[in-house]
Formats: C-alpha cells, structure tokens, sequence
C-alpha cells in the first residue's frame, strides 16, 4: 500500500539522485574524446569466442583513439573493458545497482555508479560515435532496439550500430526482413540500412574510423543508415 504522505517526498529526494547522476555522468564524461559504447551478454565466458572477439574489438577500437565503454560488468563487458585497457585505451564502466548485485569488473580506468537505467542509458548514448553490439540477452537487445528507434524517429543523428557475430544474429535480422519489413510494413527498407552486420574487428573499427571521419569533415548531419558490410 502506498504511503500517500511520503510518496512526494520521496518522489522529491528521487529527483534530486537522477539529478545527481547526470550531473556526475557530464562531467566525468565530458573530457574522453570520441568513445564507442560496447553491449553484450554477462554471462560471456573467458574462453567464450564472443568474449575474445569483444576483448580484441575493444582494443582495436582503443588502438584507434578511441574510448571504450561499457556496463561495468562481466562478460562481454568485462572483456571489452579489458581489451581496451590492454592496448593502453580509456576503459570506462558504467555499473548499475541492481538487486542480484553486479559486481564492477577490474579492467575500468574509469568507474561510474548509477541507480537508475535510464540515467545511465544516456550516458552510453551521449558520448558514443557508435555501439558495438555483441551476443546477449535482454539487456542487450534493449540497447540494439533503443538506438534503432531513437535512429529511426531522428530523435539522434544516425551514427553506426554494429551488431557483431552474424551467427548469432542471423535468424533476428531475418525475421525482422520477413515479419516486420516483408508481411506487415511495418518498418521501411531505410530502417534495415540502420545497423550493420560483421564479423571481423577491423571491419567494425573501419565503420566506426570512417564515420568519424565524415563527421568531421561534414558536421553531424550525416545520411540516415549504414551500409551492410
């Protein structure tokens, strides 16, 4: 049952936090440089090939001057924290609190904490010239179809999306092209040209390289999608 005396208060305590966590976020945030959001399962282990093609992304990725971020977990997290702390990269975690606690994984030079998810969403979004999508569950499909659909509503300019591993996601891009696309129109070709589909490190780094590059020299008004690899 409610506490209907409380609840403003504490409803006004809560504004204060995500307050708190975005002003922390901007300004620990602010000086990276250009950065790539990784997503990815937790559940990844070491000798997991998903796990070793996250780690060798990340310091690909790092290598190019780029920032990694990711969740601050294990897993895919772990592995791309660790990939581009290796190769002498800024590895950045942004850990949630959660009630099965998630513990921070110990390849992060730089370590934020959030409560709350969209707080954090943000600020993978915010300083990101591009996500790198690996193999996961729910959590991760949530990043890939949030920055679709921001992508697709042009609330963001269009920047790259890379799903990585098309063994995995094969069977999804299929039936989005059959379900969505060719039974019910209910996306457009234009919206399948979003997100990118590799397999190889120096592919996804190449897209990313390249994207910046064109930011650069046209500003951030880039064509809508991505071509497919």
């Amino acid at each position: 049952m409610v506490d209907t005396f409380d609840s403003p208060v504490k409803d006004l305590w809560r504004i204060f936090r995500v307050m708190a966590e975005f002003t922390e976020g901007f300004e620990e945030l602010a000086s990276i440089g250009p950065a790539v959001s990784f997503f990815g399962s937790s559940r990844a282990k070491p000798q997991d090939r998903y796990y070793q093609l996250a780690k060798e992304t990340a310091s690909e990725i790092a290598k190019a001057g780029f920032a990694v971020i990711t969740g601050g977990g294990g897993g895919i997290m772990e592995a791309a924290n660790k990939g581009a702390s290796e190769a002498g990269g800024k590895s950045i975690g942004l850990n949630i609190d959660l009630p099965m606690e998630q513990i921070p994984n110990e390849y992060q030079n730089l370590s934020l904490h959030f409560r709350y998810f969209f707080c954090r969403k943000v600020m993978f979004l915010k300083y990101a010239h591009g996500f790198i999508v690996l193999p996961g569950g729910y959590g991760t499909m949530d990043e890939f179809s949030e920055s679709l659909v921001l992508i697709q509503t042009l609330k963001q300019v269009s920047f790259p999306v890379i799903l990585m591993g098309s063994d995995y996601w094969s069977g999804l891009i299929d039936w989005m092209k059959e379900k969505m696309l060719g039974e019910h129109n209910y996306i457009t070709l234009k919206d399948m040209e979003v997100f990118t589909v590799v397999d190889e490190p120096k592919a996804a780094v190449k897209i990313i390289v390249d994207f910046k590059e064109a930011r650069g020299k046209f500003g951030i008004e880039l064509p809508t999608g991505m071509k497919k690899a």
